[in-house]
């Protein structure tokens, strides 16, 4: 297993690049842990008692799920930042460093001693990364955002709901996980600008902002068109989930190739021929006349008995869940999932990395920190008591 001090020797193209993950929760580590995984060394840096994602709810004996799942390849420490001492070894830290992660609400940061003004005469090539729920300014800037506070403010569970019913909520936090994606994108674009100016700067990420990024295609709106126009990005039709004789099969042929090879392949080619049903407009309004004919065909087999009767031919997936993840052969195939060792856990598998460099392949992961593992390694290293 690869250690944290050899990190730079791997070439990830994040190789060198020290970052100061202060963050919590999921948008901000998972970032972090992003750049970690193209060979940035990332140090966790929390307060005594630890990231509040530590204490969600696990089935795990002595370990967060979540947090362990969001924060590998990071070397933790703990600094009470309202103590003197403390605070002036993270500013010893960040002089030090390329990159700092935080998601305090706006003038926090700045009560402790850390906002980005404060900090940016201590280090002027620092990339100072804050992320808020609603973002700084404006009449929400000092309202609490989570993941499904967003998508219910922003229309994601009203258009997930079916339409006239009631909302519904995306599980899975995916507007947190996106928007780690643009504070991965973020800080790495501002360090590439950093070498040709000398320079850092800072880079805002908001969780309403990662929410609208997500619904792009459904955040427009035609001049002279009214209010309640479709917006969503289902196609409609016979796309979705379908039962089998075991399971359920996700469907989707929009494409005349698909939809002529799905009609081949479960004996409806009666339904290819009609005229009717020739474009994926017309199938969607005629959906209650196919639908009940394709299911019926495809009681016939099992969900996984269906993939491999469509193969390549019809876009399709049978449901599984996430636990079969571990063991699937395309995910083996490419690598996706590794065992680390861990001090409390003795091993776990987890997802090992979400690039593949050609050139700079970065470092291999390694175990989330327990609470304050490397404290003595990370004040040794800037000479604290």
């Amino acid at each position: 297993m690869t250690t944290p001090s050899s990190s730079a020797a791997t070439g990830g193209p994040l190789a060198g690049v020290r970052v100061l993950d202060l963050s919590a929760y999921i948008a901000g580590p998972y970032g972090c842990t992003l750049l970690a995984d193209q060979g940035a060394e990332v140090l966790k840096i929390e307060p005594p008692g630890g990231d509040n994602l530590r204490h969600y709810p696990s089935t795990l004996a002595h370990e967060s799920r979540a947090f362990v799942g969001v924060n590998r390849s990071k070397r933790g420490v703990v600094l009470d930042l309202k103590q003197p001492a403390d605070l002036a070894m993270l500013l010893r830290l960040v002089a030090e460093a390329d990159v700092l992660v935080h998601n305090f609400r706006p003038g926090v940061a700045e009560r402790l001693g850390i906002g980005y003004a404060q900090l940016q005469p201590l280090n002027d090539r620092l990339i100072y990364c804050d992320i808020t729920g609603f973002g700084g300014t404006g009449p929400l800037k000092d309202k609490a955002g989570y993941d499904q506070v967003l998508q219910t403010y922003s229309g994601m569970c009203d258009e997930q709901g079916p339409r006239g019913g009631p909302p519904e909520i995306l599980y899975g936090s995916v507007v947190d996980y996106f928007a780690s994606s643009l504070v991965a994108g973020g800080i790495a674009s501002a360090l590439y600008e950093r070498e040709k100016s000398g320079r850092g700067q800072q880079v805002g990420v908001s969780l309403l902002r990662a929410a609208l990024t997500m619904q792009s295609a459904r955040l427009v709106w035609a001049e002279d068109e009214p209010r309640d126009v479709g917006r969503d990005m289902r196609s409609g039709g016979l796309t979705g989930l379908h039962p089998t004789r075991e399971g359920h099969l996700y469907l989707s042929a929009n494409t005349p190739h698909f939809w002529r090879a799905l009609c081949e392949r479960t004996g409806l080619m009666a339904l290819h021929d009609d005229p009717r049903y020739d474009t994926v407009k017309k199938r969607a309004q005629h959906r209650d006349e196919i639908v009940p004919r394709l299911r019926e065909a495809l009681a016939a087999r099992t969900a996984r008995e269906w993939e491999t009767v469509f193969g390549d031919s019809v876009p399709c997936a049978a449901a599984r869940s996430v636990a079969d993840m571990f063991d699937d052969p395309q995910v083996q195939a490419e690598a996706m999932i590794t065992t680390l060792p861990h001090p409390t856990l003795g091993s776990y598998r987890a997802f090992a990395q979400p690039w593949v460099y050609g050139r700079t392949p970065g470092p291999a992961p390694f175990a989330a920190p327990t609470l304050g593992q490397h404290d003595d390694a990370i004040r040794g290293e800037v000479g604290a008591d």
